[in-house]
């Protein structure tokens, strides 16, 4: 029997279609530095969403996800009452999970407390980044909700906190590494 070797996404895009969701992401945005506290809470929704499901349903409803969620403004989504998350809860363009919409919610208040004693959730970011992953878990565990160890690495692969999300054989990879992200200090 032949050994069986994972997949990487690198690996995984690069025979699909240019316009393929995956290869947009991949090429795009994954692993790219992200600049914006509201841009790094978008990829963290998106990262709790995704929990349990296929990342392709993610992708397409990405757009769905930003409208829904006041385009991702933490201040905004902080202040969200239960009739907004009644709107959530009917709105069939997203994730519709209770549990998971209540921990956005929850987590955007406690960015708001990190912008407040850090002046930004990616300064607090930036002041933990050399945590190794295991670290890393036990920190977002501590501070957030619905943020297991596959969502906290996601999350920090994804927004260039944490190395892996390419290979080094992978053209993005290159590009990536030029725009010196947090994982290279």
């Amino acid at each position: 029997m032949a050994d069986l070797v994972p997949q990487t996404y690198c690996s995984y895009v690069a025979n699909l279609d240019k316009t393929n969701v995956h290869v947009q992401y991949h090429d795009n945005e994954y692993g790219f530095p992200i600049k914006s506290d509201n841009q790094l809470f978008g990829r963290l929704i998106l990262e709790i969403n995704q929990a349990g499901l296929n990342w392709t349903t993610i992708l397409k409803k990405k757009k769905n996800f930003k409208n829904a969620y006041s385009h991702f403004k933490i201040k905004e989504i902080a202040a969200y009452k239960s009739k907004d998350v009644n709107r959530l809860l009917s709105d069939e363009g997203i994730i519709r999970n209770k549990l998971k919409i209540n921990s956005i919610i929850y987590n955007a208040n406690v960015i708001l407390s990190l912008q407040k004693n850090h002046g930004s959730f990616k300064n607090w970011l930036y002041e933990n980044r050399a945590n190794e992953l295991t670290d890393w878990v036990k920190l977002f565990k501590k501070n957030f909700k619905f943020t297991g160890g596959e969502i906290t690495k996601e999350f920090l692969m994804s927004s260039g906190f944490l190395k892996g999300a390419h290979e080094p054989k992978c053209k993005i990879y290159k590009i990536i590494e030029k725009l010196d992200p947090p994982w290279k200090k």
